[in-house]
């Protein structure tokens, strides 16, 4: 298998077509964005670890009997994945409030809910990924309802085994995105999982260990993610 063209290129990944159809590349580069990409900064490393901290976490999920894009890592910032028809939403799990969540409700910053809360999200960057329910969805055929119920039930089905995972870590999820799509017909968990996707804090600290760190403006952004590859015992060298 070899990577061939660039097919589409991000605010941090780049994604490449392959001599095999059914198979992309996708390159995580040493970026860092926010305020929907008006904020970009590099990092030595980034692309490394996150590539890394994906594959281990995507890999786990495959162990639990989630199916995912994944099929190998291609380099030390490259990752082999399936070449999926891809559902234009966004699926949000919210184990404590944070984020938007916050500013849109008002909500105190690190509130446990219980049961966890689910949103969707339009993928689209003119419009800023607008907030959807599953009215719009159906209404506007933003994706087979059947495929939503799927993406759904997967989304908390992910949330218990990280969320347990994280926490024998001594870390909390706090929430994080996940994207699907199609492959032959099933499916598939897309995209990444990495602290970029994902906020996780400390649990006795609660000092962040996420993008949240570039967000705000703090300092030790390549230091947090690399205490997470070690808290996961993930190699990065």
């Amino acid at each position: 298998m070899q990577k061939k063209y660039e097919l589409y290129r991000g605010k941090v990944k780049t994604l490449y077509s392959t001599n095999d159809p059914d198979l992309l590349v996708i390159e995580f580069r040493d970026a860092v964005s926010a305020l929907d990409g008006k904020r970009i900064e590099y990092f030595k490393r980034k692309g490394l670890i996150n590539n890394k901290l994906n594959y281990f976490i995507m890999s786990m999920l495959e162990k639990s009997g989630i199916s995912t894009h994944v099929q190998s890592l291609y380099s030390h910032n490259e990752v082999v994945v399936k070449n999926l028809d891809m559902i234009p939403l966004e699926c949000v799990i919210r184990n404590r409030s944070a984020g938007s969540l916050v500013q849109r409700l008002g909500v105190v910053e690190g509130r446990v809910l219980d049961p966890p809360i689910f949103e969707i999200f339009l993928k689209n960057d003119s419009k800023h990924d607008p907030l959807v329910n599953e009215s719009h969805c159906q209404t506007l055929n933003l994706v087979d309802m059947n495929h939503l119920v799927c993406m759904r039930g997967l989304s908390f089905k992910i949330n218990d085994f990280l969320y347990r995972l994280f926490d024998s870590l001594d870390l909390i999820l706090v929430d994080f995105k996940l994207e699907f799509g199609l492959f032959d017909g099933k499916v598939v968990l897309g995209d990444e999982f990495s602290p970029d996707s994902a906020r996780l804090w400390d649990r006795d600290t609660l000092n962040k260990m996420d993008k949240d760190i570039y967000r705000c403006g703090l300092p030790g952004l390549i230091d947090a993610y690399e205490d997470l590859a070690d808290r996961l015992g993930v190699i990065l060298d």
